[in-house]
C-alpha cells in the first residue's frame, strides 16, 4: 500500500485564489486607512498649533505668522502655513503624500478664513477638512 501525504495541485491552486481575494478586498482598506493618518497628523497639528497661538498672543499680544517664531515643529510630510495679525490667524496643512487640493484649515478671531480644497471653515475656532 502506498501512503499519499500531501496537497493535490487544485487544492494547492484553490489556497492561492482565496489569498489573492483575500488580498485584494484588504489592500484599498489599508490604503484608507492611511490617508486617515495623514488627516489625523494635520488635525493634530493644527490644534497644537492653535494651542502655541495663544501662549505666543498671552507674551506678546499679537498672533505669530510664522511656525519659526512660535517654535512649532509639524509632523513628518505635513507643511503648515499661517497668516497672524494682532487680533486673529488663519492656518492651513497641507500633507505631502495626499494631492495639494487635500488639507484642512482653521482661523480665530478676525483671520480670514483659508480654503483648502473644498474646505473653508465656517466660524472661528472650527477646523475643516476636504476628507
Amino acid at each position: 500500500m502506498r501512503n499519499n501525504k500531501g496537497f493535490t495541485l487544485i487544492e494547492l491552486i484553490i489556497v492561492v485564489v482565496i489569498i489573492g481575494i483575500l488580498a485584494a478586498i484588504a489592500i484599498p482598506k489599508f490604503s484608507a486607512t492611511r490617508e486617515k493618518a495623514y488627516f489625523a497628523a494635520m488635525k493634530s497639528d493644527l490644534k497644537n498649533l492653535a494651542s502655541q497661538q495663544e501662549i505666543y498672543y498671552s507674551d506678546t499680544y499679537s498672533y505669530a505668522s510664522t511656525t519659526e517664531s512660535l517654535g512649532f515643529v509639524t509632523s513628518d510630510g505635513v507643511t503648515v502655513v499661517i497668516a497672524g495679525s494682532t487680533d486673529g490667524w488663519s492656518a492651513s496643512a497641507v500633507h505631502a503624500a495626499l494631492a495639494g487640493t487635500e488639507g484642512c484649515a482653521i482661523y480665530y478671531g478676525s483671520g480670514s478664513a483659508p480654503t483648502v480644497g473644498t474646505a473653508t471653515p465656517g466660524s472661528p475656532g472650527e477646523m475643516a477638512c476636504t476628507q
